[in-house]
């Protein structure tokens, strides 16, 4: 009887350490999968963060969210600080989220999640703000710019983390600018400029400065100024008529071009006033005569000023009587044609007579070598030389006779006979 009793004692014991050492396995299992998980924010200042803990396993152990500067926010569902923008999204023993609205650039940091086993395990999460860039300011033009001035556009944004980039643009076209980057706590100011030297050319174009930024998307701030330079008139009279005749409407037309714009024109003749009032008729900037007659002829100027100086411009007006113009326009045809037909005849006798010394000299002088073995005289080895050994006698004959009537022309009819035999010359040539 005391030997079973002995057994059974031992078994229970045994069974007491096995149990015990079970249940010390599985808390301590248990222990190891409790940990808590987190992850990193990146808000837009202004808006809202949403700070979320999570653990897998959890034996009824509280949570806790603490800030930057270790301050408990939450501790489970029990808020610790007294901050309006900070609240309690959902709280259970798996998980732990709070809100944080109307994010500040203040507000980023390292939050902490803690888990409160032994010992207590935390997760570290970075929550970052991105500053929002302020809309840009153009400086450095606060009066009109006169041509040839040096002028320095300046624009200036602040506010933004990260950096802003800053484009300039005149009218359509991107330009270049020199960026200058500075710290201002937490955010960074941008300043971007170019330098120009204005002409009248920029009197009216746009510089438009584009600020980019990841908080602004596809929509990036722009702010425009419009340049206006002043500059000295030029001036230029158009005229209506290209050849004007007694009798006829007449205009000149005054474009003067300037900033400030010249108002009024000055239209003076000859150096005076206009003579006749009642025909000569000022309308703003044209000069309108009625009626021309001769008298009208003379040197008209238009005169424009601005504070930055004066330009002015002549034209001298010259009227023509429409019954001259009527009776000389076909001779002034006719002597053009004339002239034409001469200056072409004349070119062609040069290119015909280049021709025929040429070829009589050359002919000479090659048939000359040829015949001159068998021949008396050059005229003979001519003749011979062409090959019609026949006809030699002729053919000398004939030049000898043509050489005698040439001895016994008179002077006066020696050019006469010179002339027909180019000219017949010519007519060989051309047929």
């Amino acid at each position: 009887m005391m030997l079973q009793q002995h057994l059974l004692f031992v078994l229970y014991s045994f069974c007491g350490i096995v149990i015990k050492e079970a249940a010390t396995k599985n808390k301590v299992k248990g222990s190891q999968a409790q940990f808590p998980i987190t992850q990193n924010v990146t808000v837009v200042e202004g808006s809202t963060a949403n700070m979320t803990c999570r653990v897998d396993y959890n034996d009824n152990t509280s949570l806790q969210w603490s800030n930057p500067a270790q301050q408990t926010l939450f501790f489970g569902d029990k808020k610790a600080l007294r901050d309006n923008r900070i609240e309690l999204v959902r709280a259970s023993w798996k998980e732990l989220t709070i809100s944080i609205s109307d994010v500040a650039l203040s507000d980023e940091g390292q939050y902490t999640c803690s888990l409160f086993t032994m010992p207590v395990k935390t997760s570290k999460a970075f929550l970052t703000v991105l500053g929002v860039p302020a809309k840009p300011e153009i400086t450095g033009l606060s009066r009109p710019a006169q041509e040839g001035e040096d002028v320095t556009l300046t624009c200036t944004t602040s506010g933004s983390k990260p950096a802003a980039d800053i484009r300039w643009f005149r009218n359509d076209k991107e330009v270049q600018g020199q960026k200058e980057v500075n710290a201002t706590g937490r955010s960074f100011t941008v300043r971007s400029s170019v330098h120009l030297k204005v002409d009248r050319k920029d009197d009216g174009a746009a510089y438009t400065c584009v600020v980019e930024h990841v908080t602004l998307g596809s929509l990036p701030h722009q702010v425009t100024e419009v340049l206006e330079v002043h500059y000295p008139p030029q001036v230029k009279i158009v005229h209506s008529v290209i050849v004007p005749q007694e009798g006829q409407y007449f205009k000149l037309e005054c474009m003067s071009k300037g900033n400030p714009l010249p108002e009024p024109v000055m239209w003076t003749k000859d150096g005076g006033e206009l003579p006749d009032i009642e025909r000569m008729i000022v309308e703003g900037r044209d000069l309108i005569i009625t009626t021309l007659n001769k008298t009208d002829n003379g040197t008209y100027r238009c005169e424009a000023s601005n504070h930055l100086g004066t330009n002015r411009d002549e034209f001298v007006l010259y009227v023509y009587d429409p019954n001259a113009l009527t009776q000389h326009g076909p001779d002034h045809a006719l002597i053009g044609g004339v002239v034409a037909v001469v200056v072409f005849i004349t070119l062609c006798f040069i290119i015909v007579l280049g021709r025929y010394l040429a070829r009589h000299k050359g002919t000479y002088l090659t048939n000359e070598a040829k015949g001159a073995e068998d021949a008396p005289d050059a005229d003979t080895a001519i003749i011979n030389a062409e090959g019609n050994h026949a006809h030699a006698e002729e053919k000398k004959e004939y030049y000898q006779g043509a050489a005698r009537n040439v001895v016994h022309l008179k002077s006066e009819n020696l050019g006469f006979a010179n002339n027909y035999a180019l000219r017949q010359e010519y007519v060989r040539c051309i047929m």
